[in-house]
């Protein structure tokens, strides 16, 4: 995929319109293209600033019944609309107006990327791990080794990767072990742990971070449909996702921290 058409797709890629497939290539175009990953980034700072710090008005009572009684109106028995008199700026030669207008936007965009900056460590985090997830779905590459035997995951990965990821199997209560693969997620080798629920499948993808203290699961931001909950223990960060919902992904996460 080419840098143009790449950007065009971004706000839509950043609002989960997008096909699978062209999911997939911008994830790959982003993995291996700097500058449209830092504007990528810039987007979804200014996605989520919004998100976080835009005050939201509700209208009214009163107001509401106005609006729905003139909705009720045929044009006939409209009233006279109100003309408020024009901004003075507006009475400018209309290419004031659109200078005007762009330092306008320019200071806005100016103070959005300046007071807002790069998205958080736990943005970049979650996109990581609901692409790394989606990407396996889409090219059907869930797994580099398919068993049911913990005993055969775990060393299969162990060789491969600088840690001993903990791998149990949970049939018992109802996540069945069935695998396991290497993946690359936000920049570090992990070891992505596959389990099933019903026709659900469910990652969990574990990598070494010393600097992370020993920390109770938590969800996440819903993502795509995906629901994302993490913990961090023995030096050890683990990112679960899966489109399962969230009484049942709580139940697979605490059998998962419990069996260890």
């Amino acid at each position: 995929m080419e840098c143009t058409d790449s950007r065009s797709r971004l706000d839509a890629f950043l609002d989960q319109e997008l096909d699978p497939l062209t999911l997939v290539d911008i994830e790959r175009h982003l993995a291996a293209c700097t500058a449209c990953e830092r504007i990528f980034h810039d987007h979804t700072a200014l996605k989520s600033a919004i998100r976080r710090h835009a005050t939201y008005y509700r209208a009214p009572d009163a107001l509401l019944a106005r609006v729905r009684a003139q909705i009720g109106h045929s044009p006939a028995q409209a009233p006279t609309r109100f003309r408020p008199s024009m901004p003075q700026w507006t009475r400018l030669p209309q290419w004031l107006q659109f200078g005007a207008a762009m330092a306008a936007t320019a200071v806005v965009s100016w103070m959005a990327a300046t007071e807002y900056g790069r998205p958080s460590e736990d943005d970049v985090v979650i996109a990581a791990v609901v692409g790394g997830h989606a990407r396996a779905l889409v090219t059907n590459h869930v797994m580099d080794v398919a068993s049911s035997d913990q005993h055969t995951v775990k060393p299969w990965l162990s060789s491969r990767i600088d840690f001993s990821p903990p791998v149990t199997d949970l049939a018992a209560a109802g996540y069945p072990l069935v695998g396991g693969r290497l993946d690359y997620v936000a920049n570090k080798r992990a070891a992505a742990l596959v389990y099933k629920h019903r026709e659900h499948l469910i990652d969990v993808f574990v990598w070494r971070d010393h600097a992370a203290g020993r920390t109770a699961p938590a969800f996440k931001e819903s993502r795509r449909g995906y629901n994302v909950v993490h913990w961090s223990e023995g030096g050890l960060a683990f990112w679960a996702i899966s489109d399962l919902n969230a009484a049942e992904m709580k139940t697979f996460v605490d059998a998962y921290a419990s069996a260890r």
